[in-house]
């Protein structure tokens, strides 16, 4: 199975620290945070890995360079003038995952998941194989009774997107957070042809709901995930590294 990491963002949510060095090279317990997920997907057997750069983008290549990629298969994909979004820059770097399923991963979520898990949950029929979990959100992914994705809620404005729309109760389905973590078929990526650079792939996955073959599994419940996307988040992170 092939790999993406996603290190492009500006990491605004982490100023001051993201002023001087990119979000993907901030230090969680001493150890960066594309080290710890590059390293991650590496001892999982996950290769070649794409990891898509923007931000400082030349500092992050001279990171793996100077560390010899960790011994891992890595390929860059860089976005210039500015970063494509989550969908944009998987069609992005699409000639370098096509060809077999690809997992993608943000650099800034650390968990305790087993990535071999995971795959072993993925089926070759679906287009994506979400990971999610229950936790409070202002933001969900619905889903039927067989983890079929059928929706998108804002609890906090009232916002839903769904391919049912109008005709389409939220308070029917299955509301659960998205990790960040997911599993993708190659068959995708030409899907993305007529989509534009910039896009996001939770609108990407929502337009192909109703195929039924955008699909969630759950995490187990000894899942543990942090997401280090602000200063608070990056100290409780270091107590656990």
């Amino acid at each position: 199975m092939k790999g993406m990491i996603f290190a492009a963002g500006l990491g605004t949510r982490l100023r001051p620290l993201t002023n001087t060095m990119p979000k993907a090279l901030v230090p969680v317990g001493g150890v960066p945070m594309l080290q710890r997920v590059l390293c991650k997907l590496r001892d999982a057997g996950i290769g070649p890995i794409v990891v898509n750069v923007h931000h400082f983008a030349a500092d992050v290549e001279r990171f793996l360079k100077d560390n010899a990629f960790f011994g891992a298969d890595v390929q860059l994909s860089p976005e210039f003038p500015e970063p494509f979004e989550t969908g944009g820059a998987i069609k992005h770097a699409g000639k370098l995952l096509e060809g077999d399923r690809f997992l993608v991963h943000n650099v800034d979520i650390l968990s305790n998941l087993d990535l071999h898990w995971l795959e072993a949950q993925d089926a070759p029929e679906n287009l994506a194989t979400l990971l999610v979990t229950v936790k409070d959100s202002d933001r969900y992914l619905l889903f039927d009774d067989d983890m079929r994705l059928a929706g998108w809620q804002n609890v906090k404005t009232g916002e839903v997107k769904s391919p049912y729309l109008p005709s389409f109760d939220p308070s029917a389905f299955h509301r659960f957070s998205f990790t960040g973590i997911h599993i993708l078929s190659p068959e995708v990526l030409p899907l993305m042809a007529s989509w534009p650079d910039r896009f996001s792939i939770i609108d990407f996955y929502l337009s192909l709901a109703a195929s039924g073959r955008i699909k969630a599994v759950l995490a187990p419940s000894d899942f543990r995930l942090i997401d280090i996307g602000t200063p608070e988040a990056l100290k409780e992170a270091t107590k656990y590294c």
